[in-house]
């Protein structure tokens, strides 16, 4: 056996004094196999050593929260004894390595968490960044990565109902993959991944075990440099024909009553399931991992239990219940093997040929794992910009207009989501390009909402500022379509935490996020840390992803944003103050990166939304979009192109200047159609909710019309959003 020395230790990830903790911790020095074990449960991407001290603030309890973080994925009461299971999981090295495996595994893995809580997976989502389009990899990579989300969930038969597509050049040299599950579970069937109960029988099941993904999570614990060729082996296989039958026999054997503990086996492998389900049962655990079915010949110990092989799961039995397990996933054709069981010794057990190979107390790879106050630096507001209005004065509205259309990170994105099976199952009722993906709950009237957003500009410009913004965008998302918000999941990813600026980003922006979600009562019930983003010293911009799920009680008062009927009237909802810098239009117009990013008034946000739900509960809205990037004539243009139908604003002039009303992004806003005999009823909401609104304009047939100079028509609006995205993959 490969006798453990420092410099062993380094090559896994560990640091220097992180070595000599271990040995102090055992009194002694660890074999190989229990080095990969701590290398494996100290790196980042398991042990949080980096971000547990600052996740600790976040918001995590509500009237409506079921389980927050800490399991599998977050459970939230939507009512009648059902329950709503989620979670979102970053795939973004190995995304980056081998796009169409690395988003497939990212897709299956997420699934698995949701479903191993007794859950069926119901609704996919993703939010995914690449780097600049002019970037030559950038293509390839975009490619690949909607084939592996398309070729995974396509073929488990859950639909994909939403998702986000960015382009930055600071995801050149590191992309981001993020996915996100829902599962629909009944209240009194939610399984747990807490072990309890001694000599109860720990059984293995699913695919075999082989040696891809070893060292796995200790990749996505670590930067990119010129050998990333030679990480491919390191990325994960997925099969998602074994990972449907995989679900199909768990949630058949947890139909009964035979479980008593099942963890997905995901970063880590045996390592992370069995370890983390002894830790919380506080029980020691037991393996003999020539019981563990390897696809490989000449598996050692190490690589069994650090492999990251797809499509596997680790259950704890009640005793006697071995033989009609293995009865419901022979019938599946899945692996099964007692390959162990639970212990009153507190330690982590393993015997190979015979012989024991590790032992290791649990406390000491999970309590008292490494946990870092890392330095951090603070952000400064930076100081607003004075665009002069003579320059924006001379532009003309629909040139800048079909810029901003077919920007890459506001063009229709069809060409991806149209590669995903949205409609499988037979219940979605809000297909992706809207403000939310919405499917509903089988066999009933309630429908649940779901979006994932993130805003790297704004983050960057001012973290703290940034992490409110992207949860109230999640929020906004939810109640354009007639959701009342109830939780969110997060995905976390930034630079290395080493970096006292990259660890700033991170330290402030949780706080922002910790704050919106405090404040409108969107506690986080589950998420993921992503760092070391980053190829050599260059980290990507602060990218926090949420992903927000709301109820509607009745879907056919669910609310879309195309335009309905000519002769409606047009309002938006929420004062437009011209706030320009860190804007879509700032950017890419004026090619202004400097300046803050709008300011996040949470009470107009919390009120705003409140009373545009009330609205639609009193059936007074037509159709609805919230304003965000590009500000309100790209919410209108959009509107307009899912509608078919025109829009002429109200010549009245706009109280600041005509481009700094149509593109500026301040936040709290919502575009909504009204009929016009309701006109009355809804401002009369509005003034008595103290909430701003203004008369836009009405709907007409076949064009934009802003104003006596500019005149769009809804076929230009339309060429000008959708052909962007089209041409570059077939260019």
């Amino acid at each position: 056996m490969t006798k453990v020395n420092e410099q062993i230790a380094l090559d896994h990830g560990l640091k220097k004094d992180e070595f000599k903790k271990i040995c102090e911790l055992l009194k002694r020095i660890p074999n190989i196999t229990e080095l990969g074990i701590f290398s494996a449960m100290w790196n980042e991407h398991c042990s949080y050593k980096s971000s547990r001290l600052h996740l600790k603030k976040l918001p995590t309890k509500g009237t409506k929260v079921i389980q927050g973080p800490g399991e599998n994925a977050g459970v939230i009461d939507i009512d009648d004894g059902d329950a709503i299971v989620f979670k979102i999981e970053s795939h973004n090295h190995p995304s980056f390595i081998e796009p169409y495996q690395g988003a497939a595994t990212g897709v299956g893995g997420i699934m698995r968490d949701v479903f191993t809580m007794g859950a069926r997976p119901i609704a996919n989502l993703n939010s995914i960044h690449f780097g600049s389009p002019q970037n030559k990899k950038t293509k390839n990579l975009l490619r690949g990565v909607v084939h592996g989300i398309g070729g995974y969930g396509n073929c488990i038969g859950v639909p994909t109902v939403a998702g986000q597509t960015s382009f930055d050049s600071s995801y050149n040299g590191n992309i981001l993959v993020n996915a996100m599950t829902l599962g629909l579970v009944r209240k009194d069937k939610i399984f747990y991944s807490k072990a309890a109960g001694l000599n109860k029988p720990v059984i293995y099941v699913g695919s075999k075990t082989g040696r891809d993904g070893i060292h796995g999570a200790s990749m996505a614990s670590a930067s990119f440099d010129e050998k990333i060729e030679e990480k491919k082996p390191t990325v994960q296989v997925g099969d998602p024909f074994t990972e449907k039958l995989l679900l199909e026999a768990c949630l058949e054997l947890m139909s009964g009553d035979s479980v008593i503990a099942i963890q997905d086996m995901g970063a880590a492998g045996l390592t992370s399931s069995s370890i983390e389900m002894a830790s919380k049962g506080n029980l020691g655990i037991e393996i003999n991992l020539n019981k563990v079915p390897c696809r490989e010949s000449k598996m050692t110990p190490y690589e069994i239990m650090l492999s990251e092989s797809q499509e596997r799961m680790l259950i704890i039995l009640e005793n006697g219940k071995e033989d009609l397990a293995k009865k419901i996933f022979d019938k599946w054709n899945l692996d099964f093997s007692v390959i162990g069981k639970t212990t009153d010794t507190k330690n982590i057990e393993l015997y190979f040929d015979k012989e024991q190979v590790a032992k290791i107390p649990i406390n000491t790879l999970v309590e008292n794992s490494p946990m870092y106050d890392r330095k951090w630096k603070k952000a400064k507001l930076p100081k607003k910009n004075k665009i002069k209005k003579e320059t924006i004065n001379k532009l003309k509205i629909k040139e800048v207009l079909k810029k901003i259309l077919s920007h890459p990170n506001v063009c229709s994105k069809d060409w991806i989501w149209q590669q995903y099976d949205h409609t499988v199952m037979g219940d979605t009722i809000q297909k992706p390009g809207g403000d939310s993906g919405v499917v509903r709950v089988h066999g009933t009237n309630k429908a649940v909402a779901a979006s994932v957003d993130s805003s790297a500009v704004y983050c960057w410009a001012h973290p703290l500022t940034g992490g409110k913004q992207v949860v109230c965008e999640s929020w906004r998302n939810l109640i354009s379509v007639g959701a009342t918000p109830i939780a969110i999941t997060n995905c976390l990813n930034f630079g290395s935490p080493e970096n006292e600026e990259n660890m700033g980003e991170f330290v402030e922006c949780v706080e922002g996020i910790g704050e919106a979600c405090e404040y409108l009562k969107f506690p986080v019930v589950s998420g993921n840390v992503s760092f070391y983003n980053q190829t050599k010293e260059v980290g990507i911009k602060p990218t926090p992803s949420i992903g927000g799920v709301g109820l509607i009680k009745d879907y056919t008062q669910m609310i879309t944003m195309d335009f309905k009927e000519t002769d409606n009237l047009v309002l938006v909802i929420g004062k437009t103050e011209g706030h320009m810098d860190q804007t879509l239009f700032a950017r890419s117009i004026l090619d202004e990166k400097n300046g803050p990013p709008p300011e996040i008034n949470l009470f107009n946000e919390k009120n705003n939304g409140e009373t545009l739900l009330q609205l639609i509960k009193n059936n007074l809205i037509k159709s609805a979009h919230d304003v965000s990037l590009g500000g309100i004539i790209t919410a209108v243009s959009k509107m307009c192109i899912k509608g078919n139908k025109g829009v002429e604003f109200n010549k009245s002039k706009f109280y600041i200047s005509d481009i700094e009303y149509l593109f500026s992004e301040d936040q709290g806003r919502y575009i909504i159609e009204i009929d016009t005999v309701d006109l009355k009823k809804v401002t009369n909401i509005l003034e008595k909710n103290s909430v701003h609104y203004d008369k836009l304009g009405k709907i007409i047939d076949n064009y934009m019309i802003v104003n006596h100079k500019t005149k769009v028509t809804i076929d230009e609006l339309k060429s000008y959003n959708t052909t962007w995205l089209n041409s570059y993959m077939r260019s």
